[in-house]
């Protein structure tokens, strides 16, 4: 989860019923995510903040400068995404990808051919950064193909950050100690920064998997990630961004989802495989 913003909540800034009501509606209509009632600590905090960052005197002028400010809307989009994320989360997908995915994306390309994979939502580059360092680790033939790794992330915030390529210990807690050495240099703190070959080699671009608008100029992808992103969503925005990530691949693509997220009840546009390491998910 994001960082609470510091501070004490100014009491100007509790949010009436409606007010609060217009405000998940903006996010919703934004991006696709629900806030419910179990939420409303959440909401609150996050929408204080954003109100002393902006001058505000309380919730009815911040309604008014949302209303008429593009600037603010990616403000308050920022300040309401989810960003827990780590390296190697959820690696028997990984395993699964080097071992069975990739030899059959390859199966109809020649070395040397562009291999497309796209980390949605990317957060802070965790999850982008993992698939290139386990590919260099784990996949032989890394070398003999194109491989182009993209980003993208609703928060803009969060794509700087990916950007910069800086992690706290914790982020790296599941890495072993060999790779940390050959892919991170030390800073202060304890932090470590991707050493510049890889961080260059992944690119980050912000991208909103509700907005279609936002989506063609990424292209087409042999393998999309989309893990623990549906689980925000309700039942129309699941299937909006379905079809989005149907159309985002190429056909015979593979998409992999979290652990506790399915396409079944979602669309039946996908064809489910059972892996060794994992259930995925292809378009036909």
């Amino acid at each position: 989860m994001s960082e609470e913003p510091g501070g004490q909540e100014p009491a100007a800034s509790v949010p009436s019923e409606e007010e609060l009501r217009r405000i998940t509606a903006y996010i919703y209509r934004w991006t696709g995510m629900i806030f419910g009632e179990s939420k409303r600590y959440y909401i609150e905090r996050r929408l204080a903040h954003r109100i002393a960052k902006t001058n505000m005197p309380d919730v009815r002028a911040y309604l008014a400068l949302l209303a008429g400010s593009a600037v603010e809307r990616e403000q308050l989009v920022n300040a309401f995404t989810v960003n827990e994320t780590y390296f190697y989360r959820e690696e028997h997908q990984f395993a699964a990808l080097s071992a069975q995915i990739l030899p059959q994306v390859i199966a109809n390309k020649r070395p040397g051919d562009l291999v497309r994979i796209w980390s949605m939502p990317c957060s802070t580059g965790d999850e982008a950064y993992s698939i290139a360092i386990w590919l260099l680790e784990n996949w032989p033939l890394v070398d003999a193909y194109n491989v182009e790794i993209v980003g993208s992330d609703v928060d803009t915030a969060a794509i700087e950050q990916a950007k910069a390529g800086r992690y706290a210990p914790r982020a790296l807690a599941r890495l072993p100690a060999t790779v940390i050495a050959s892919y991170f240099e030390a800073e202060r703190n304890h932090r470590r920064k991707i050493i510049d070959d890889l961080r260059e080699s992944v690119r980050f671009v912000p991208a909103n998997l509700f907005d279609r608008s936002t989506l063609p100029s990424l292209g087409k992808f042999d393998i999309i990630l989309c893990r623990n992103m549906l689980i925000y969503f309700d039942d129309e925005s699941r299937r909006i961004a379905a079809d989005n990530l149907f159309d985002c691949l190429h056909p015979g693509g593979f998409l992999l989802l979290g652990h506790s997220e399915s396409m079944a009840r979602i669309t039946d546009r996908f064809t489910m495989v059972r892996l060794d390491d994992a259930i995925v998910y292809r378009r036909p």
